[in-house]
């Protein structure tokens, strides 16, 4: 008569287990389902207001030095942010919605953080281990703030890998 309440005992942990597994997401899926940040237009950022906030103070300690403090790409000295300087190396593109950056995905994004601008030709250094996950995410929300309602919904339809 024990065997199976034991049974349904386990049965019962193994559906719970499950349960709390499946609730478990990764970073992505975390960012693209989230809309609660609305643009000028009136359509919904993936981003919060929080998200924002926090993404700013760490975008102008971390980041503005080389992008720009609205994310423009206005490094000291640099004209062109396509053309190498004198050690081949690209200066840092405006990621403000004037240049490439809104072409990649959230996931692309989140990698060029991670790994840095070096794999690329770059000088930005890689974040990984540096920033959290919820930190990083909160970067990408710092700099689409600057991109404009046209560019953030052209970007919207390509976002996911």
């Amino acid at each position: 008569m024990l065997k199976p309440k034991l049974v349904l005992t386990k049965l019962a942990f193994l559906i719970a287990a499950i349960g709390l597994l499946s609730a478990c997401s990764d970073v992505e899926n975390t960012a693209t389902t989230l809309s609660t940040t609305t643009a000028k237009d009136g359509s919904a950022r993936w981003y919060t207001s929080e998200q924002l906030a926090q993404g700013k103070v760490i975008f102008s300690e971390n980041c503005a030095a080389c992008h720009g403090v609205d994310a423009g790409g206005v490094g000291e000295g640099v004209d062109d942010w396509k053309t190498p300087d004198a050690n081949g190396l690209y200066p840092a593109p405006p990621i403000n919605g004037s240049a490439h950056a809104w072409h990649h995905s959230l996931e692309v994004l989140l990698r060029t953080i991670n790994d840095g601008g070096k794999p690329l030709g770059g000088t930005m250094p890689a974040w990984q281990g540096r920033l959290t996950d919820a930190e990083q995410l909160s970067v990408v929300a710092a700099f689409q703030d600057y991109w404009p309602d046209a560019i953030y919904a052209r970007w919207d339809t390509i976002k996911k890998p």
